[in-house]
């Protein structure tokens, strides 16, 4: 009678045993906590992401990635610049006076003049861009702009995944945020370079009715260097990001290893 009694207590233990693991499966897991080394190491790769973030955005919505300018005229006072982006492009006619007597062409953009800005048509009515009586191509325009817009969307999927990383404590969106903030990158540097070959293909399009088109010298600006350093610090930020999903070294497995070779 003793030993049925123990055994039937055990099979009560074993059966409440399983009942409360059943439950504890069923219910949602409440979001860990972060440690304060680890949140201030996520907060640093974030605060180099934001940077990069910040100078994408300056450098898209900005339209000094290239200027064009003109050779200078002896029978002239005045000559010709042009600067332009992903959206608009301005003209601008500055004095000789202003321009540096060592430089060859009218230059820099940044010198005052009367200035005439106007943004593209191919995103609205599709019609190509006339400039210093050469033609752009919209098709190599557009596909830089429109990578440009998907980079900026994917950045702030990234900040998105971030933020809720340290509010919620949902680290598994760690690693997808890392995945956005690298895409985000490379679709920067992508759009550069798409950009650079419609700077070329303007150079080229000359238009051959008359008068003639003036020569060009071509130099990039300060956007498409913001441009270049955001896609770096993106590029970083993400893998820092990815850094911080491996899992943890364990400490003493070094000096395990070691005490294991000198023996």
């Amino acid at each position: 009678m003793m030993w049925s009694n123990f055994f039937l207590r055990e099979e009560d233990r074993r059966r409440a045993a399983a009942e409360r693991r059943r439950a504890g499966a069923g219910r949602p897991r409440a979001h860990e906590q972060l440690t304060p080394e680890r949140e201030g190491k996520i907060k640093l790769a974030l605060l180099l992401a934001a940077l990069g973030a910040t100078l994408a955005v300056l450098a898209v919505g900005t339209e000094f990635w290239v200027e064009l300018n003109t050779y200078k005229a002896n029978s002239s006072a005045v000559c010709e610049a042009a600067h332009l982006g992903l959206w608009k492009v301005c003209t601008k006619r500055l004095w000789l006076a202003d321009v540096p007597l060592g430089r060859d062409t009218c230059g820099p953009a940044e010198l005052p003049g009367e200035a005439n800005c106007t943004y593209f048509k191919f995103f609205t009515t599709g019609q190509n861009a006339r400039i210093f009586h050469r033609t752009t191509r919209k098709e190599v325009n557009l596909a830089a702009a429109v990578i440009a817009v998907l980079s900026l969307v994917v950045m702030a999927l990234g900040c998105l995944c971030i933020i809720m990383v340290l509010s919620k404590g949902a680290e598994s969106l760690l690693r997808v945020g890392a995945v956005c903030f690298g895409l985000s990158g490379l679709l920067l540097l992508a759009s550069l370079e798409v950009f650079r070959h419609s700077v070329l293909a303007l150079l080229l399009g000359v238009d051959p009715e008359p008068p003639q088109a003036p020569r060009l010298a071509y130099e990039y600006s300060w956007s498409l260097g913001c441009g270049v350093a955001a896609g770096l610090a993106l590029l970083l930020g993400a893998g820092c990001f990815l850094l911080l999903t491996l899992p943890a070294w364990p400490q003493g497995s070094l000096c395990l290893r070691r005490g294991h070779t000198a023996t």
